[in-house]
């Protein structure tokens, strides 16, 4: 059947057989396949998958960012999600709460009040192909900026080393924080939960 892109995949499949789950089966078999990943994300514009990544000479220069989505409500705003960003010259991380609903341009928001406006504008961003980083918005943004996003490969996390490990350290502390429910109340009886403690978590993993 060669490799075809994901969407011609499963049209020859479905005229010619069928199985109970066929279409997420099929779909996490080609997102495991190398050569898939390569071949079929080089018609992108000036996007695609990145061979090689040069090492940054100054700080928020490159970033990698990702988020952790299904996080217990928490805080005021009852943020369910929580972008994070890692400088990946100093290796400084940035974790901002934010809401798995929210949109482009919301995102595009907080990156523009939290990252732009006190580190400036990174030259490479690496993500993992969420689909806020392929919506129209995102693209005429970068265009704008004069940045180039750059995506990693899907399910090869170590095209990113040690950054992506930080990211996924830190997913696994808010995991934690949202699986045994730890919150607690300060002496003014104020209850406190993973949003209002992320700041001293952040403090903590940057120091």
């Amino acid at each position: 059947m060669g490799h075809m892109s994901e969407d011609r995949t499963k049209e020859r499949v479905a005229s010619t057989a069928w199985w109970p789950k066929w279409e997420q089966e099929l779909g996490e078999y080609i997102n495991t396949c190398e050569r898939c990943q390569k071949e079929n994300r080089k018609h992108g514009k000036k996007y695609g998958l990145l061979q090689h990544i040069e090492e940054p000479k100054h700080p928020w220069e490159a970033i990698n960012m990702d988020w952790v989505t299904g996080l217990v409500p928490g805080g005021k705003e009852n943020y369910n999600a929580c972008l994070i960003i890692v400088d990946r010259f100093s290796k400084s991380m940035r974790c901002l709460p934010c809401h798995k609903e929210d949109t482009a341009m919301d995102t595009a928001l907080l990156f523009w009040n939290n990252i732009i406006s006190t580190c400036g504008v990174p030259k490479i961003i690496i993500s993992d192909r969420d689909p806020k980083f392929t919506s129209e918005f995102w693209t005429n943004l970068y265009d704008m900026l004069g940045t180039k996003l750059a995506f990693s490969t899907a399910y090869h996390p170590q095209t990113d080393g040690l950054a992506e490990r930080m990211i996924q350290t830190m997913e696994d502390i808010l995991r934690r924080f949202c699986a045994y429910g730890m919150e607690y109340k300060d002496h003014e009886g104020y209850t406190h939960d993973w949003v209002t403690l992320l700041p001293a978590v952040q403090l903590a993993y940057n120091t």
